[in-house]
């Protein structure tokens, strides 16, 4: 593997329609839709000692997320996979955060100003690694709070496609921190529990482990939890939560691509256990650590010089 700790890659690398760059000199065009109305979507894998998480899954749903917004890039989706390896492997990053996007551009010369006269690119680029929740938050169980910002509507803007429109989780982040939280979740306009600022949200109810079935990301984290629940025989259901139902829960916790699971000691102040993760959550957490150290769904990055 390439030492790249005193080159322009050391900060990371990126890939923007056709050629990749540092990522310090990663620039798109400020005329470009994707800039101007966040006319892109977006996923975003982990590399975790060596290898990706789950990269099929995860390009597989950016596949899904182009086609609903009727984006078609040059790209394949092999294209896609050697692109974000290049990435890693210019960096010569070991943890990294690695993003993949399909920007909408302008309309090409000439047409009509509509989004189906634009071109459609890729970008991507792999940094190091980002915790939504950093560690010794975890260890101590995230404070959450219950938004008075409300999800934006899944009639306007579909939850399960990623997207940039991020006002409300926005909204959301600055009254946590008003309120001296780490972190928010929102409701829906029907006062159910949907997802939070870059994460599904999870309550332990009963002893069987419940996440929203609907105003959330089907992330592939979440999808790691469901599995991780049958190892370890607990019951698992997808079904609407509500604000109460989510603040009196015995356990809360968090899933993403960016931190794995992620136990809540606190909700609107109120302490559910005693005031530490707790167990579920904490055997749902070493557990998909440990599977990960296994090898659990990984694709070893190709560090070698030859470019992909």
């Amino acid at each position: 593997m390439t030492d790249t700790r005193d080159t322009p890659f050391a900060d990371g690398a990126a890939y923007i329609d056709g050629a990749f760059m540092p990522v310090r000199d990663a620039r798109i065009p400020i005329t470009d839709w994707g800039y101007r109305r966040s006319d892109v979507t977006y996923d975003v894998v982990g590399v975790w000692n060596g290898s990706f998480f789950r990269l099929d899954d995860h390009v597989a749903r950016f596949r899904r997320s182009m086609q609903a917004l009727r984006m078609d890039p040059a790209e394949d989706d092999a294209r896609i996979r050697a692109i974000l390896h290049e990435c890693v492997r210019l960096s010569g990053l070991r943890n990294a955060y690695v993003a993949m996007d399909c920007l909408r551009g302008r309309p090409l010369p000439g047409q009509r100003f509509h989004p189906a006269t634009c071109r459609n690119y890729i970008a991507a680029f792999a940094i190091p690694w980002v915790w939504v929740i950093p560690p010794e938050i975890q260890e101590r169980g995230a404070h959450l709070i219950i938004a008075s910002a409300l999800r934006i509507p899944d009639r306007s803007v579909d939850p399960t496609v990623k997207n940039f429109h991020w006002g409300d989780l926005t909204q959301g982040l600055f009254e946590a921190g008003d309120r001296g939280a780490d972190t928010c979740v929102l409701l829906d306009a029907d006062g159910h529990v949907t997802e939070g600022a870059g994460f599904n949200v999870f309550a332990v109810i009963a002893g069987a482990v419940v996440t929203p079935d609907r105003g959330a990301l089907e992330g592939i984290t979440r999808a790691s939890v469901a599995e991780l629940c049958r190892d370890l025989g607990l019951e698992y259901c997808e079904r609407p939560i509500t604000a109460q139902e989510l603040r009196g829960a015995e356990e809360i916790f968090l899933s993403t691509t960016a931190g794995g699971i992620m136990p809540v000691s606190r909700i609107d102040d109120i302490v559910p256990g005693d005031d530490r993760p707790g167990p579920v959550s904490m055997r749902l957490r070493d557990l998909f650590w440990a599977k990960r150290a296994a090898g659990w769904h990984a694709t070893p990055v190709a560090y070698g010089d030859a470019s992909s």
